[in-house]
């Protein structure tokens, strides 16, 4: 295949009409790409919830997307509030999303485990008043 492609997309804050814009773009030029099935869904998903999460409590971020022929490398930044509980956070159910942002169907806490279940490598650094940066592979 010999490719390597990297792609920059930019997640509006509080814009919930527009998110879901880069895993869409992200997973049909993998489809174009010909790259397989299942780690195209791992992929997609695994940057649909970032991007949830940065419109709900980030005011938004930056996806830096770079596929190779083994993987598919993500970095997700924002410089919103941080996390303040790591550990916390990425307990399944444990969401800090207010009600409105919950009666819309989001907000479940399942943003960072899914992020973590789909993808090979992840690994996320937060610092409070200054961001966040989620670095997440799918190898195939």
């Amino acid at each position: 295949m010999a490719t390597h492609h990297i792609l920059n997309y930019v997640v509006p804050g509080d814009d919930f009409t527009r998110a879901g814009e880069a895993s869409s773009a992200v997973k049909n030029t993998l489809k174009q790409l010909g790259i397989d099935n299942a780690a195209i869904r791992k992929v997609s998903i695994a940057i649909y919830e970032g991007e949830i999460n940065m419109v709900i409590h980030a005011g938004g971020g930056t996806i830096t997307v770079d596929i190779s022929d083994q993987e598919v490398a993500m970095i997700l930044q924002d410089k919103g509030p941080g996390i303040a509980d790591i550990s916390k956070a990425m307990e399944e159910g444990f969401s800090t999303a207010p009600d409105e942002i919950r009666l819309l169907g989001f907000g479940a806490g399942m943003g960072l485990p899914n992020m973590r279940k789909f993808t090979d490598e992840f690994n996320l650094q937060s610092t409070l008043g200054i961001g966040t940066t989620v670095t997440m592979k799918v190898k195939f």
